[in-house]
């Protein structure tokens, strides 16, 4: 298997955060590489001690990414406003929010109306008898 050679990124002054940042993102995607290698390693195996050992190590590089990732939100203040929004994104989608009140997420003076984050009310015969 072929290895990165660890000089091939250097430059000859310090970096940047933003430089670092986009550094780390490198390092993310090498550890999210290996966490789906060694799930594959897992799927094709029987062998208990290996899988175990496997889980182990893939655990670290999960471990790794999250560590690499909270990095990335204090080296680069807009990916995490892009993080904290995508949460909020997150819920209102998952509550069946309107396509607007997702959108609406983030800007500025468009802060969605209670009916827009909640999903729709229907009536239905159940409802009617109350």
């Amino acid at each position: 298997m072929p290895q990165t050679n660890p000089f091939h990124s250097l430059v000859p002054r310090k970096m940047t955060d933003s430089e670092l940042a986009r550094s780390i993102r490198l390092n993310i995607e090498a550890e999210l590489d290996a966490i789906n290698l060694y799930a594959a390693h897992i799927d094709a195996t029987d062998n208990e001690d290996a899988k175990a050992i496997l889980r182990h190590v893939m655990d670290e590089e999960r471990e790794h990414a999250a560590l690499f990732w909270e990095l990335i939100a204090r080296l680069d203040p807009e990916q995490a406003a892009h993080a904290k929004e995508a949460v909020e994104k997150y819920r209102l989608i998952t509550s069946g929010a309107s396509h607007e009140a997702v959108e609406a997420v983030g800007k500025e003076g468009e802060a969605p109306s209670p009916a827009d984050v909640t999903p729709e009310k229907r009536l239905t015969v159940g409802s009617l008898r109350r």
